[in-house]
């Protein structure tokens, strides 16, 4: 997510026609000629598990997703048909869903005029890097650091960049992006991948342990990074990603590394005075 923009046009979503969203910005509809590697009777199952509406006062905002857990509890979400290994087959659906990602760009960098920006995929590669080179902590585990950088934005592959703007509550943000990994999980054929999967993602959003608090700091870190690199390319002023992130670092190396950065945003904007 972005601190700033609309949802993506070319999101798979479908619109939801209860006035129960009458206040939120329009979703788009899937089309089942976006999906053609799928079955038609999987498009189906996306659609439908996708559009389903919250349910009022309910923690669980969708009645057919149980708990993904916050990284402590073992996921029971997937139905006996998913819980076999993934199949050649499983995985090329599921890896021709997340291609998207590749092209799908980031919406708040979309909404400032900014010119072939970043793709949702540019922004958790480098997320993984930054997991891969950051100092070694106490009690966290990299390898998991690595893993949930490459799977927290994930479910954008089906929903888009919803970013802040777009004014769409948290929880119903969750119960959308929830849905989506949850049939991408299927698409993939369960088993302990898709659980793995679950389960990062849970974490990250829950800000449930030490690494979820590195990671959400390393998708701070990256947006003012990029942030800095596209006022210096394109000469704008931007802000706003970085007045969105003052002060919301979790972690020392999250921090320090912010810190960098707006020292060289400082004397690059003195420099240019």
């Amino acid at each position: 997510m972005m601190a700033a923009g609309k949802a993506n046009p070319n999101s798979l979503f479908l619109s939801s026609s209860s006035t129960h969203y009458s206040s939120f910005p329009p979703l788009h509809r899937i089309s089942l000629n976006k999906l053609p590697f799928l079955p038609r009777s999987q498009c189906s199952n996306l659609i439908s598990a996708c559009s389903k509406k919250p349910i009022s006062g309910s923690v669980n905002l969708d009645p057919s997703i149980t708990s993904f857990g916050s990284g402590l509890t073992k996921i029971d979400s997937l139905d006996e048909s998913a819980e076999v290994s993934s199949s050649p087959s499983n995985a090329i659906d599921f890896l021709t869903l997340c291609h998207s990602l590749k092209t799908q760009k980031r919406m708040g960098w979309v909404n400032h005029g900014i010119k072939g920006p970043e793709s949702i995929a540019d922004h958790m590669y480098l997320m993984s890097v930054m997991a891969l080179i950051a100092t070694d902590l106490p009690d966290v585990n990299r390898e998991r650091c690595i893993k949930m950088a490459i799977v927290h934005d994930i479910a954008e592959a089906i929903v888009g960049d919803i970013t802040p703007s777009d004014g769409v509550p948290k929880a119903e943000k969750s119960r959308r992006e929830r849905a989506a990994l949850n049939e991408m999980c299927k698409i993939l054929g369960g088993g302990m991948r898709a659980e793995e999967i679950k389960e990062l993602w849970q974490e990250y959003e829950n800000n449930a342990s030490l690494e979820a608090n590195l990671v959400k700091d390393f998708d701070k870190v990256e947006m003012i990074l990029q942030a800095l690199k596209y006022e210096s390319e394109h000469g704008k002023v931007l802000d706003e990603f970085f007045l969105s992130t003052a002060g919301k670092f979790q972690t020392e190396i999250g921090k320090s590394w912010a810190a960098e950065i707006h020292s060289r945003r400082n004397s690059r904007l003195e420099n240019r005075l």
